[in-house]
């Protein structure tokens, strides 16, 4: 009967082991006490995971500005914070604050993309690059793109850059003249850049994408791109925070012309009373090194006053994505 009993309990939890596994629910309380963490993005770095992530000021220290944490984990579902950027001495154009990472890793180093904060309509893209993932070098040539023309305010935020046929594309946030609704743009560079800022070219004068569905509200941001194939899928936020926030995918032959794949979120909020309710926002879709993807988001139930970040994995089937 015992090994009956055994043998039983085996095969539920090979069949509904996966279904078991913690969910990950990460903040950071170090500034303030208040559980905050925002806009994450991860990469598989020398062995371990590192999460970046925006932080809000210090308690009672305004001057302190918004930072960036650093998270470690070995798992994707529990993670360990082990540090912090903030506005490196001497950078004028980040003295207000940095946020919104968005990490590369290129010939075993990090490359992080990070937006200047605080600034309103100058608001633009940043690059650092790191040897442990820990220690950032600012790129001389900081800050090194926001967009140009009258389609927009000239701000540029919520950075995304990946490789896709023999170049680098950089998506990025930006508002129209009236800084009404929020879209996205995009700029690219040779593979030869080291992503300075004369590398970079706006690839059309115009939005790639910009809010059009009721959910979508006034605001299309945080673009994350995953390739499968020769297609690019972008997981972006729709609507701002918590409207509520949510989450839906468009897909791409050529990282410029997009297509959305459904009218309704990909990953809508929360019910009533679940940790998400007031939003499932900034998506960060994580390609592993075996080929699993996880999207990478945050949410709350309390309009704003907290900040959480968790992950589902993402299938694929026939070409298109799917949780489980």
């Amino acid at each position: 009967m015992r090994i009956k009993l055994l043998l039983l309990t085996c095969l539920f939890l090979s069949v509904y082991g996966q279904a078991q596994q913690p969910q990950m629910m990460y903040s950071d309380t170090t500034r303030t006490g208040a559980p905050f963490a925002k806009d994450p993005h991860v990469v598989n770095f020398k062995g371990r995971y590192l999460m970046y992530y925006s932080i809000r000021p210090k308690k009672n220290d305004t001057d302190s500005g918004y930072g960036i944490g650093i998270a470690s984990s070995k798992d994707l579902v529990n993670w360990v914070k082990v540090g912090e950027i903030t506005p490196a001495k001497g950078a004028d154009y980040e003295k207000n604050g940095l946020c919104a990472p968005g990490a590369l890793v290129r010939d075993g180093k990090v490359h992080l993309f990070y937006q200047t904060y605080g600034n309103g309509a100058k608001d633009a893209i940043c690059h650092a690059v790191s040897e442990d993932g820990i220690l950032f070098e600012r790129n001389p040539t900081n800050p090194i793109f926001h967009p140009t023309g009258d389609w927009n305010c000239g701000r540029a935020i919520d950075a995304e850059v990946c490789e896709f046929k023999g170049q680098y594309f950089l998506y990025f946030a930006t508002r129209d003249p009236e800084y009404k609704i929020q879209m996205q743009g995009v700029a690219t560079a040779p593979l030869s850049t080291n992503f300075n800022r004369e590398d970079w070219t706006q690839a059309v004068d115009s939005a790639i994408l910009h809010p059009t569905l009721p959910w979508e509200g006034e605001c299309i941001e945080a673009a994350s791109i995953a390739q499968k194939g020769d297609k690019l899928y972008m997981f972006y936020a729709g609507a701002y925070n918590n409207w509520p926030q949510q989450v839906g995918v468009a897909v791409s032959d050529d990282g410029i012309t997009w297509k959305r794949m459904s009218d309704e979120p990909f990953l809508r909020n929360g019910k009533p009373g679940e940790w998400n309710s007031s939003e499932s926002g900034h998506p960060h879709i994580f390609t592993d090194v075996d080929g699993r993807t996880y999207l990478f988001y945050q949410g709350n139930n309390d309009n704003g006053k907290t900040w959480y970040l968790s992950q589902k994995e993402v299938f694929w089937k026939d070409g298109k994505p799917y949780m489980k």
